[in-house]
């Protein structure tokens, strides 16, 4: 927007738009000392005013069923709210529908990308998880196959062992499909080769 969000919605509510006596006082205390933040960023509606104002915009604000808080600064008193479906009740409340619509739209773009955001998060951890894992499994393999080579495995151990080092970029799954066996099955026969390179490493300290 060319204009801030405050003040977009301050040039939208001040054409006297015929409104009762409770509605007037809340749209004239914006008007005079309202301040909202970009919807985009954070939710953050203020009121900066003297404290009897203060006091009957808080009143009427609970009359709307909202919840509104109050603190001094700088000698005057602060009315604000933090709770965006709040915020948006303010503007209806001075009918500024246009600005209303706006913050709407905001919210549901900042909702979209904060759920995107979450599962890529949540996709590079488990990807970071398995990488890390597959790490793992690898040096435990090469480390059994140094001491005494995969042969001292069981056959099916040997078997995973050595697909797991032929193919590292492999998923589970994929390995699986080379045997065939489950993913799940894959996975704890690794379990059992890492198990056995860290006894023989436990046994190589004592020794």
């Amino acid at each position: 927007m060319k204009n801030s969000f405050t003040q977009t919605i301050k040039n939208e509510i001040t054409n006297d738009k015929p409104m009762d006596k409770k509605r007037a006082f809340v749209r004239d205390c914006f008007v005079g000392g309202g301040v909202i933040s970009n919807p985009s960023k954070t939710y953050h509606l203020e009121f900066t005013l003297d404290e009897k104002k203060a006091d009957k915009l808080m009143e009427i604000l609970v009359f709307f069923e909202l919840r509104p808080k109050k603190i001094a600064r700088g000698g005057q008193s602060v009315v604000y709210l933090k709770d965006a479906d709040e915020i948006a009740d303010v503007l209806k409340i001075i009918r500024a529908n246009k600005s209303l619509l706006a913050l709407e739209e905001m919210r549901v773009e900042k909702a979209i990308a904060n759920n995107i955001n979450r599962k890529v998060n949540f996709e590079t951890a488990n990807l970071t998880k398995t990488v890390d894992a597959a790490q793992s499994q690898i040096e435990a393999i090469k480390y059994i196959k140094k001491k005494t080579g995969l042969s001292v495995l069981s056959a099916p151990l040997e078997k995973v062992a050595r697909l797991r080092l032929e193919n590292e970029n492999l998923s589970l799954t994929e390995i699986g499909e080379l045997i065939p066996i489950s993913k799940s099955g894959v996975n704890h026969r690794l379990r059992k080769i890492c198990k056995i390179a860290e006894n023989m490493k436990a046994s190589e300290i004592n020794d």
